[in-house]
């Protein structure tokens, strides 16, 4: 399980890079919504404490869409300003006090369904519009050896964290920014912050897959048992498909008048 912790994160930072540079920002933030840290974590969390303490803390990750959505919010409009390390300190504050405002309500799925859906329909009004350029400088090889081995690193401490503050932390943490903080990190560094905001606005809309999978195991581990990740996994790869036409151009604010 060690390695396949070390290895899962790593080897899909640098398909997502691969993406980014063969096809844009949008469709490597929209790959990222995948439950890749989230699932393996669950998943782990079900062998070792039951499948049951796996859906409480899949009914906590739910509800943490939303401090993992205002994560990506906040990096996306302070890199328009700032360097990374304003960026990513501003942002990663964010998550966590809105981690702890989530940690202190009392577990709820309901609660972690309109939490989810209110982060997600609101995401597309709060992001900087900018355009990024794609034509810029691709990451080099070194910078992606970094990347992944940035992600093994947090990946690896957040999910020894997550079997061991009981299965409200658990959920939370399984949503810690781990992709989304080393993406955009990098991101910034090698193709500027244009391209970080489309990059963290596609991620947002990629989380329609991932609160699908959290969800779906919800509510069909306590039944299914592990067959329940089978079927989390089916829908949320089914919702990625229908979240493809979200990536043109989010609504704008700023609505062309017409001409008199």
């Amino acid at each position: 399980m060690l390695i396949l912790k070390l290895l899962l994160i790593p080897g899909f930072l640098l398909l997502i890079s691969l993406a980014g540079k063969r096809w844009g920002p949008s469709v490597a933030g929209w790959l990222s919504g995948l439950p890749v840290v989230v699932g393996p974590i669950l998943f782990f969390l079900a062998i070792e404490q039951g499948p049951q303490f796996a859906a409480h803390s899949a009914v906590a990750a739910l509800s943490a869409m939303f401090a993992m959505i205002a994560f990506c919010i906040t990096y996306a409009q302070v890199a328009q300003r700032a360097n990374w390390p304003w960026a990513l300190a501003i942002s990663m504050t964010v998550w966590a006090v809105l981690a702890l405002v989530l940690s202190l309500i009392p577990p709820s799925l309901p609660f972690s369904v309109v939490a989810a859906a209110v982060a997600l329909l609101a995401s597309p009004y709060l992001f900087p519009d900018v355009q990024p350029v794609l034509k810029g400088t691709a990451p080099k090889s070194d910078k992606l050896i970094w990347r992944m081995i940035a992600g093994a690193a947090l990946t690896l401490v957040v999910t020894m964290l997550a079997s061991t503050v009981g299965e409200r932390w658990s959920g939370l943490l399984a949503v810690f920014p781990v992709l989304g903080s080393v993406m955009a990190v990098f991101s910034q560094q090698t193709r500027g912050p244009a391209f970080t905001a489309a990059l963290l606005r596609a991620t947002a809309t990629g989380m329609y897959s991932f609160s699908a999978f959290c969800l779906v195991s919800a509510l069909t581990l306590p039944s299914m048992g592990l067959s329940g990740f089978a079927v989390g996994v089916a829908v949320s790869v089914a919702m990625l498909g229908v979240t493809r036409k979200l990536l043109a151009k989010p609504p704008s604010s700023k609505t062309p008048q017409p001409q008199s």
